[in-house]
Order: C-alpha cells, then structure tokens, then sequence
C-alpha cells in the first residue's frame, strides 16, 4: 500500500495546501486498462456467444493510512442478453464499484470489500426482468491465495425461478491463486467458484453451477511495452444443466481456452 501523504505546514501561515514529503508517493492514484479477448467469461459463462470482446476501465484509489479506499468503472461488449432474446437492443456491459481494501497490521493477509452494480443499457422484451444487478461482496487473501464471497442484493442478472420469485440473495463464493513464477515476469494461476441462484428451482432446471479455469500470463518487461500482459486460460463448468444456458443450439457454457492481451496505463 503507498506511503501515507506528510502534511508539512508552515509556521505563520494560514491554509497552506499539504505537499507530500520528497520521495513519498501522494495517496491518490488513477489508472486505465483496455484488454482485447478472444472471448469475455463471466463465471465461467460466455458474455458474447463465443465472440471477442473489447474491454477497458478507469480506477482511483486514496491512500487513508490503514485502508485504501477505491472506485472504478468498467465496459465491454456483450451479446448474451439480445441472443437470449431478454433485450431487443443490447451490445454494452458497465460496471460501477467501490469498496475498501488494506491489510492486517504488517502481516500478509489482506482483505478487500465494497459494492459493484452491473449496468445494461438497451431496450427490454415485454415481460422480461432487467439485468442490472447489485452485489456486495467481502474477500480475505494471503500473498497469492484468495477467497471471495459475493451476494446479490437484486435479481441476479434477471433470473427468476418458475414462480417468478426474485432471485436476490444469490451467492457465487471463489477461491483464487496467482502465483508468479521468480521475476520472469510469468505467472500462472487457478480459479473455482461456485454459484448457488436463489429460489425454487424444480428438478432439470436449477441454474446453479461451478466453474474452474486454470491459465498462465506473462507481462512484458520491455519499457516500449511496459505494464503489457499476454495471457491465456482454459475454463470450464461442472454441476450444471446446460440446456439453461443453451441459446440457438450454442452452449454459453461449454469449455473453452481464452486468449488476452491488456494493457495498464
């Protein structure tokens, strides 16, 4: 975490701004991202029926001392929500989040929680539920471990179950490794996660499931290419009835590699 800003004011004078001491970082940071996909996994489920995605955000964090509190927002095209005929008009994904991260005195377990709303712009089918969704969500980490547990404070992506019963109260728990290998600039890394959609689901028709990937990334040390990660992972699903998330005979949720490539301004 950055250095905590050193307020220095001088003796005399009245509301002199705060100026942080010579080799420390100020608290407050801003940065970009854009990425290219060969396809955009959301849990393990295809966003854009197997197409590629263009993705980028924007995030800022303030350093308060012993927490970091952050806020970002992020965009990528979609398919899923005009294919499965839920929107008549909708190509675009943006997310708003915020929360508060920080560590546990000096140790190396870390934690991380806020809010983040999933935004749809377009124009919905008669009878068909928004999917906007609201989650909150807590994790805790250790060096290149973590776990995470989100739930939904709305309809989890505009799921309702056969008596049209809300689906807030959907949880998706994950445990995550990223493990860099030395300073080779390489990393490789693991995901589960586990989806339970609240409400009453008859037999053959739960859309509850679990999802795992594992991939390799590495980042370009070169300073013409600077902070340029090139990745891929192989992901896939378990526990799930896949006629749910079949549309037009495509499987959304079949295997499937990922290939990527990011960039951090």
């Amino acid at each position: 975490m950055r250095k905590l800003l050193v307020a220095c004011v001088a003796a005399g004078l009245l509301a002199l701004p705060a100026a942080p001491a010579l080799g420390q970082n100020p608290p407050h940071a801003w940065s970009a991202n854009i990425g290219l996909f060969s396809d955009y996994l959301f849990r393990g489920i295809s966003q854009t029926s197997g197409g590629p995605a263009i993705q980028g955000g924007f995030d800022y964090s303030y350093d308060a001392g012993p927490v970091n509190l952050y806020a970002g927002t992020w965009a990528s095209n979609i398919s899923w929500l005009e294919d499965s005929g839920a929107y008549s008009q909708s190509n675009l994904e943006v997310d708003f989040y915020g929360g508060v991260d920080g560590k546990f005195g000096h140790s190396d377990i870390g934690y991380d929680a806020g809010i983040h709303y999933y935004y749809y712009p377009g124009s919905r089918n008669p009878g068909a539920v928004s999917a906007n969704t609201t989650e909150v969500y807590g994790a805790l980490s250790w060096k290149w471990l973590t776990a995470k547990f989100s739930y939904a404070l709305s309809d989890y992506f505009g799921t309702r179950d056969a008596s049209g019963a809300s689906s807030a109260g959907t949880t998706y728990v994950e445990f995550s490794a990223s493990y860099p290998l030395s300073t080779t600039g390489f990393e490789v890394s693991a995901h589960y996660g586990i989806l339970d959609i609240d409400g009453n689901h008859p037999p053959g028709t739960d859309p509850g499931y679990h999802d795992w990937n594992i991939g390799a990334a590495y980042t370009v040390q070169s300073t013409v290419f600077k902070d340029t990660r090139i990745g891929a992972f192989f992901s896939d699903t378990t526990n799930i009835n896949r006629i749910v998330y079949t549309t037009e005979g495509r499987d959304w949720a079949e295997n499937r590699f990922v290939f990527y490539v990011t960039k951090t301004f």
